[in-house]
């Protein structure tokens, strides 16, 4: 898979982001997106075919597979990757949407088309919600689909066609549970990033705000 297209957008929206935007971009780039291309991606690259259980019925491991992951944790990992990046696409769109404006009037509409303020604020707002809610959704969609945050190096299957009760063996447990538990955490992180720069940004404009009444009222 190619993620130069992430990586653009990525570096679109790093020129429109205040300093807390930055990190997260930052974060997202060299701790998510190069870990999952360098790394994580080669690990999960063959786990249905190292996916072992201890009987040779035919359709048993497969079944047994399907029923213990449901959806691979590297395609999911990538799905988010996606996803998250995806709002940011708003704050492109709305930026560009300005640059058009003033080329179709002819004239100089915005102080700065890039600046954070009116309705960019608004879609920049709507997009830190919208990857914070993503972020959230996708942590309790990985619990939920693995029963909790870890990789068990032995599972016992009775799904039919298994004939009884088999122990099926997972490849590289221990280093898909540290790349797992990387993710977590870059996870987490992405979530505090969030709603730091979302608690900045309302109060900054909020105490402009005010003060801009209170200047006006003495006037």
């Amino acid at each position: 898979m190619s993620w130069a297209f992430l990586r653009d957008v990525l570096s679109g929206v790093n020129k429109y982001s205040t300093g807390i935007g930055r990190i997260w971009v930052a974060v997202v780039f060299m701790f998510r997106l190069l870990v999952y291309v360098a790394a994580a991606e080669n690990i999960w690259k063959h786990e249905h075919d190292e996916f072992e259980c201890n009987i040779k019925q035919p359709g048993c491991e497969n079944v047994c597979f399907d029923h213990f992951f449901p959806v691979s944790h590297i395609r999911l990992w990538a799905l988010q990757l996606i996803m998250v990046s995806t709002p940011s696409l708003l704050v492109v769109f709305h930026v560009a949407y300005r640059e058009n404006r003033e080329k179709h009037h002819n004239q100089k509409l915005y102080r700065n088309p890039g600046k954070i303020d009116g309705g960019l604020l608004c879609t920049y707002l709507i997009s830190l919600i919208l990857k914070t809610g993503l972020e959230i959704v996708f942590l309790v969609l990985f619990y939920k689909l693995y029963n909790g945050f870890k990789i068990p190096r032995l599972v016992k299957c009775d799904i039919k066609p298994c004939p009884n009760t088999v122990d099926c063996y997972i490849s590289k447990p221990t280093e898909k549970m540290i790349f797992l538990y990387f993710l977590v955490a870059t996870s987490c992180l992405c979530i505090i990033l969030n709603l730091s720069e979302l608690s900045y940004l309302i109060f900054k404009y909020s105490i402009k705000c005010y003060l801009k009444r209170h200047v006006k009222k003495q006037q």
